[in-house]
């Protein structure tokens, strides 16, 4: 199968898991009303800003996933086609991203543990860092894959120094084991640190050469 199919499909998951996220934000606004109807406050920024933990957790979602799809498009352009394990390690990739809105709207909920003690910020935390680390297997899954099987799978761009590559690239499960482990500690502590994973991984860790064009995949 051509990667472009499996890239194209995959697109309109992380679609969307990103939209998805605004979701959590909807409730803020029936909740603050200048009428003051029945179980509303009024809508003025220190009780906008009451709400903090949901636009923490929205921003760390966001740029997690939007993260995740420009790293997903980066591995997957690396070949020209994908093989049946190729769609398998995807899909369960996708499965863990399309999952990453249930464990920020918890965080949302539950971060400043004002509603059950400080342990449903713990579990709330633990429960993100848990969908975070399956995703970065995932990927690290993946990519050592994708690497391995450069030739078979019709490689537009040549890895060079793949296991310095996926060294790079996987790092980040020990930074959301690290985060998941704080989280039992400190849960905003572990949710920054998801964010900082993000910005990590918004730099290039896949550095490659383009195949020769008598060397190159199908529609190279």
């Amino acid at each position: 199968m051509d990667s472009r199919r499996a890239e194209s499909f995959s697109d309109g998951v992380f679609a969307v898991a990103i939209t998805i996220l605004v979701f959590n934000l909807l409730p803020i606004a029936d909740k603050t009303a200048s009428a003051g109807a029945p179980g509303t406050v009024p809508l003025t920024a220190r009780n906008l800003a009451h709400y903090w933990p949901a636009y923490l957790a929205y921003v760390v979602s966001f740029l997690t996933i939007g993260i995740m799809w420009i790293n997903h498009h980066t591995m997957l352009s690396q070949v020209s086609k994908v093989n049946r394990t190729v769609l398998v390690l995807n899909l369960f990739l996708l499965m863990g991203i399309v999952a990453i809105p249930f464990p920020t709207a918890l965080v949302a909920d539950h971060l400043t543990g004002a509603d059950g003690g400080q342990g449903q910020a713990t579990v709330a935390a633990v429960v993100y860092g848990l969908v975070m680390i399956v995703i970065s297997v995932g990927y690290g899954a993946t990519w050592i894959y994708l690497a391995a099987h450069q030739e078979e799978l019709g490689a537009r761009r040549r890895v060079h120094r793949p296991r310095l590559s996926t060294v790079r690239f996987t790092i980040g499960n020990a930074g959301y084991v690290i985060g998941t482990l704080v989280a039992f500690f400190s849960p905003v502590t572990a949710l920054i640190i998801f964010g900082l994973l993000a910005v990590y991984y918004m730099f290039e860790h896949l550095p490659s050469d383009p195949v020769d064009d008598d060397q190159a995949g199908p529609d190279s």
